[in-house]
């Protein structure tokens, strides 16, 4: 028979349920800290245009570069999907596909931030920076794995005003969803790194390089902040 649900074992339910969320929440910024004591925080970027190794693996490679530059202790690397067989989220049930043992990287207890990079196809983010973004899903629950650090975005379009600040705000509003801070870079780089690629490339795009490397950099400077102290940053 089941046991009827009252008021005391509702609040004892859930207090329990608090607790271990809270505890989870604890254990993950002791994990963080103590990384970032060990030396061993780390940026990681993420190329999400289906073109592997061009302009915008490029751009966010020279994010990357200026996060690393900022302290000794900052470790970069480049995840480019490009190429990749990777499915939007499914649910409980997601079949595994090339995104599945990339995952775990994103629980690394020395994560400090991400800087995502995605072309501008028609104004928007690229449908493979949607599926990455969804298939972050399992880092919800039961606690949030990427709570409080901080992300920013790359932008690569095939004109100077395509659409890059728009792909921005988009991927700027799926991190909330995950508990992100997701901040701009310094000046010119106010809402993040907006690059032009003509011919292919974006070699001679000073500007554009500029704000890539402003981002890159001040993602690093609040990943390094102590473990609650960006949750107060202007962002």
């Amino acid at each position: 028979m089941k046991t009827p649900l009252s008021r005391r074992r509702f609040l004892s339910s859930s207090s329990a349920a608090g607790l271990a969320a809270t505890t989870a929440a604890l254990g993950s910024a002791v994990a963080a800290d103590k990384a970032k004591k060990n030396n061993s925080l780390k940026i990681l970027g993420v190329s999400c245009s289906p073109r592997k190794g061009m302009t915008t693996a490029k751009a966010v490679q020279a994010a990357l570069d200026a996060a690393r530059a900022v302290n000794p202790s900052v470790q970069v690397e480049l995840l480019d999907l490009g190429g990749l067989d990777i499915a939007g989220w499914r649910g409980e049930n997601q079949p595994e596909d090339d995104f599945t043992p990339l995952l775990p990287k994103f629980r690394d207890p020395t994560l400090g931030g991400l800087i995502i990079g995605s072309p501008c196809y028609f104004r928007s983010m690229s449908s493979l920076t949607k599926c990455f973004l969804e298939r972050l899903a399992p880092l919800r629950k039961p606690e949030m794995v990427l709570a409080n650090k901080p992300a920013g975005v790359v932008s690569v379009g095939a004109f100077r005003n395509g659409g890059q600040e728009l792909t921005i705000q988009q991927i700027h509003c799926v991190l909330l969803c995950y508990g992100m801070l997701p901040v701009g870079g310094h000046s010119p780089a106010f809402q993040g790194a907006t690059l032009h690629s003509e011919n292919d490339s974006i070699a001679e795009d000073e500007l554009g390089l500029e704000t890539a490397s402003q981002l890159g950099k001040r993602i690093a400077e609040i990943a390094l902040l102590p473990t609650g102290a960006a949750k107060n940053t202007d962002h």
